[in-house]
């Protein structure tokens, strides 16, 4: 079998920075992750034992003073020191565990110190997806010619229709070559001509580097959830402001804010956090309402909301990103990250696959875990354990 992932940076670029902020203001912080197929997916047999091959495969797999030198000049706002501890970085297949039953489902859970495990999931989600095509035979059945194709068609509308938007598609690529004939297409058509539109760049950073691209990212709702494990839900996203603040100063200034839903997020959105942050990032809920909520708390705290940016991200394809554009450009500054329908859009169907961090301790002296979930602005897409989503709920008075 080929090893999948070979290069270091081919990873979001988000869990770097949230890497970094997790040495800088959590460094003893333990933690659980696991895996959810939300499709019930049968696995192939013998895929557990080849994805264990994989995981161990990534220990070989170390930065290169290429990709330190292409981050330390496109990413300026990451301390120098972090860039010492990623040289040191090795990856532990032994902080893994795999297993398939009987039926073919798959279970993967993760577990260690947080700045130690928080680089396998982006990987381990790749692995799986471009895994299980090998393993079914779909992989062989795709042209990337005529993804290529594909691909720079819908580069070309989104571009027309005067859309900024980024690859945001790693995590549940086709493959490695799918997300680099994207990235490459894209590139292609934006510097064809001159367009209304923008294609930023590509969150992953290898393939950033590759295409002389900016890698683009900010952080994920792990790192809400993390903090709403050890602290509590109710002040999670004041804590994760504060401390994404102290680490960057004022950089990477869009904030996720749908860990544990609006409304407590908009208690803890001051008036300095709303100056602070340059925009926010909708990844969850009904674009139209949610975007709606954020112009209304911009108004509340005084702040005109077309001075801000807000991300778009949650499932989008190239016409809903149309549509959100023509409607949000009279309210604010969009963008789109745009992930599975860029880089998975061939004939047999994407995995809809994730892994979450599912419990936390402040410390690895701490005898016992701190459960926690996210409660998404999607019903259906609340992650972790149901008890817990209802205790965290009811903390919450969302129930």
């Amino acid at each position: 079998m080929k090893q999948i992932i070979k290069y270091f940076t081919d990873d979001d670029l988000y869990k770097f920075t949230m890497c970094c902020a997790v040495i800088d203001n959590f460094p003893r912080a333990q933690v659980k992750y696991t895996f959810t197929d939300r499709d019930n997916t049968i696995y192939p047999s013998g895929f557990a034992q080849a994805l264990k091959e994989q995981i161990e495969m990534l220990e070989s797999v170390t930065i290169t003073d290429e990709e330190i030198d292409f981050m330390k000049q496109r990413c300026k706002y990451i301390p120098t020191w972090f860039y010492t501890y990623l040289k040191g970085y090795r990856f532990n297949h032994k902080q893994v565990d795999v297993r398939q039953d009987e039926e073919g489902h798959l279970f993967v859970d993760i577990a260690g110190c947080w700045s130690d495990t928080i680089l396998f999931e982006v990987k381990i989600l790749a692995i799986i997806s471009e895994l299980y095509y090998i393993m079914t035979g779909a992989y062989s059945h795709f042209d990337y010619q005529a993804y290529y194709d594909k691909s720079y068609a819908k580069g070309k509308k989104l571009l027309e229709a005067g859309c900024v938007f980024s690859d945001f598609g790693t995590r549940r690529r086709a493959s490695f070559e799918a997300e680099d004939t994207v990235v490459r297409a894209m590139k292609t058509c934006c510097e064809s001509q001159t367009w209304p539109g923008r294609f930023v760049g590509t969150s992953n950073v290898y393939l950033a580097m590759k295409h002389d691209l900016l890698p683009v990212g900010t952080m994920a709702h792990e790192f809400i959830c993390a903090i709403g494990g050890m602290y509590g839900p109710q002040m999670a996203n004041h804590i994760a402001m504060n401390s994404w603040r102290n680490t960057f100063r004022g950089a990477l200034g869009t904030y996720l804010y749908d860990s544990f839903g609006w409304d407590i997020f908009s208690l803890n959105f001051s008036e300095d956090f709303a100056n602070l942050f340059k925009g926010l990032r909708i990844d969850s809920g009904d674009n139209y309402e949610q975007l709606m909520r954020i112009v209304d708390k911009y108004h509340s705290l005084g702040i005109d909301p077309k001075t801000k940016q807000i991300i778009f991200s949650n499932a989008l394809d190239t016409e809903s990103a149309i549509k959100i554009q023509q409607y949000a450009t009279d309210y604010c500054q969009p963008s789109f990250g745009i992930g599975t329908h860029f880089t998975n859009d061939f004939d047999a169907k994407p995995l809809n696959i994730v892994i979450k961090l599912i419990a936390a301790k402040i410390t690895e002296s701490w005898p016992f875990y701190n459960d926690t979930c996210k409660i998404s602005e999607d019903e259906g897409k609340h992650t972790g354990n149901p008890d817990v989503v209802r205790r965290f709920m009811k903390v919450l008075h969302l129930e």
